[in-house]
């Protein structure tokens, strides 16, 4: 599904909600499909079930994911864009440990910039691919 970092800066429940975000923006998760239970989800990521848990509550809150009772928690038909200072908080942060990363290796800004160009290209054409 995707990893967690622990010695990432970004919490652990943050990391799991961008890493759900991931999947949908990319089609991995498509709307109306289920998604793991807190359980197996924190057993695959070896995290507390709590952790999972807050993720999937601010993920629900922000219309991100829909929980059926008694059925499970699943992708929103229509999930919801996030709004526009969360885009700039999560790229501010995302942002802030890639310029770190790269730099802790060594990295000069436009080997890093180009690096990211082609991730984003990358993930584009995989989005595309699977539309």
């Amino acid at each position: 599904m995707f990893d967690i970092n622990p010695a990432d800066a970004a919490p652990i429940w943050r990391q799991i909600e961008e890493g759900i975000r991931r999947l949908i923006a990319v089609g991995t998760l498509a709307p109306g499909a289920p998604v793991p239970s807190v359980r197996d989800l924190a057993r695959e990521l070896r995290v507390n079930p709590a952790t999972v848990s807050r993720a999937y509550q601010r993920l629900t809150d922000a219309g991100v994911l829909s929980v059926r009772r008694g059925d499970g928690t699943y992708v929103a038909d229509e999930p919801v864009p996030m709004k526009k200072s969360e885009r700039h908080e999560l790229l501010h942060d995302a942002a802030a440990r890639y310029a770190s990363t790269a730099m802790s290796a060594g990295v000069e800004l436009d080997e890093a910039a180009a690096e990211l160009a082609a991730a984003y290209h990358r993930l584009g054409r995989e989005q595309r691919r699977r539309a």
